[in-house]
């Protein structure tokens, strides 16, 4: 048996004649519980709010997208588009064109995005499980807006009388004369009736008016062909990175490909810079909790001192005295830590089974259970642990075996 490793579990489950000094382990078992615990229930906690989030940009955004590498738009050609129909591993891909539009409804008016889609764009993004009143029909009369817009312009479902109007500019070339400063030299003009509202977040809401692909590219005056993006999505046992290298050959120098993350880099830039924030500023708490380690250890030595001095007589060297009092402040420190992540679990756990803790009345505070936390967690609390029990274990020196 290993004979430091045996002492230590000794000293562990012992208690000390000292009653100052039984008080100051266990309070320190208990920080580090409930540092290790804190620690991961944030983390989770940090985790479903990553999730949460991007559950609203992925409802618009595809797996894949294709978008112009130069300009606004690109073009794609008949025979572009019946090579991207036998590819293997695709399972939809949808066309779109979007511009910049100004709405006006009764006098009140917003600026936002037109977003014209084909029939098969609901096949490839989850937008229309977003829809919060009327139906998701999108045809050369109706559209379907955000619930914000139709918020700032008073306007409801299915207003045939007073339709909502949507003004894009003309394309063209040169300077805007005095004289052209009329809005039917300037501008096209599409009434339409909002015949769906969908609703995700304050953002989303506001930006996106839902129409007709070939309507769209009438107002904006473009050719069928032209498009400002393609959506793709990909079969569940497709290689999507081979899968992206031959839509990327199909459709030539011109588009640029672009998953979820590279389309919401900034989102995820700061989701994760924040989730690294808050680690190191949990991960400095327990740095500062774990000198209780170090303290703990040390009145241990001092209170086993007899102890290591009759272990000294029997041949005990000073390192597999150190090493003594170390592995005891591994084991505190894992079995501390390994305790906390058992309670957080439980909580975790709860808040997914029952959600407790509402951010509304009818929304939980969303959490995620990830096996990598577990894993962070404990290492940060064995290497912290390993360090801590390092420092308080060489304070074992032959002066103070052989002290009288």
């Amino acid at each position: 048996m290993n004979f430091p490793l045996y002492i230590a579990k000794r000293y562990l489950r012992s208690k000390s004649s000292q009653n100052a000094v039984n008080i100051i382990n266990f309070i320190t078992f208990l920080v580090i519980v409930i540092g290790s615990a804190a620690l991961f229930i944030v983390l989770s906690g940090f985790a479903g709010l990553k999730t949460f989030s991007l559950s609203f940009t992925n409802s618009f955004d595809p797996e894949l997208k294709a978008l112009p590498a130069f300009g606004k738009y690109f073009s794609i050609t008949p025979e572009q588009e019946a090579q991207l129909q036998r590819l293997d591993g695709l399972a939809h891909y949808s066309k779109e064109i979007e511009e910049k539009v100004y709405l006006e409804h009764k006098g009140k008016n917003h600026i936002a995005f037109i977003k014209g889609i084909d029939s098969n764009y609901t096949k490839v993004t989850g937008v229309d499980s977003t829809l919060y009143i009327g139906d998701w029909t999108i045809n050369e009369q109706q559209v379907v807006s955000g619930i914000g817009i139709a918020n700032i312009l008073g306007v409801t479902i299915n207003q045939f009388r007073s339709p909502m109007q949507i003004y894009a500019f003309k394309p063209g070339k040169g300077s805007i004369t005095q004289g052209a400063l009329s809005s039917s030299s300037l501008y096209n003009r599409l009434p339409v009736v909002i015949g769906g509202v969908y609703a995700v977040e304050a953002d989303l809401d506001n930006k996106y008016v839902f129409t007709d692909l070939a309507l769209a590219q009438a107002l904006l005056e473009k050719k069928p062909s032209q498009l400002s993006g393609i959506n793709f999505k990909v079969d569940q046992d497709a290689d999507i990175t081979n899968l992206r290298a031959k839509i990327a050959s199909i459709l030539g120098k011109d588009i640029q490909l672009k998953n979820r993350q590279e389309l919401n880099s900034t989102l995820y830039k700061m989701l994760n810079t924040e989730n690294v924030a808050t680690y190191l500023i949990f991960t400095l708490v327990l740095i500062i909790a774990l000198f209780n380690v170090v303290g703990a250890i040390i009145m241990m030595i001092l209170d086993k001192q007899q102890n290591s001095k009759t272990l000294y007589s029997f041949g005990t060297t000073i390192k597999e005295l150190r090493r003594i009092y170390f592995v005891q402040g591994v084991l505190v420190t894992g079995s501390g830590g390994l305790i906390g992540v058992l309670i957080g679990s439980i909580l975790i756990w709860s808040q997914m089974a029952f959600g407790w803790l509402k951010i509304t009345s009818s929304v939980a505070y969303p959490v995620a259970y990830e096996f990598i936390n577990v894993f962070i967690v404990l290492a940060t609390i064995l290497v912290l642990g390993i360090i801590a029990s390092k420092i308080a274990s060489s304070r074992i020196n032959k002066k103070l075996v052989q002290a009288s």
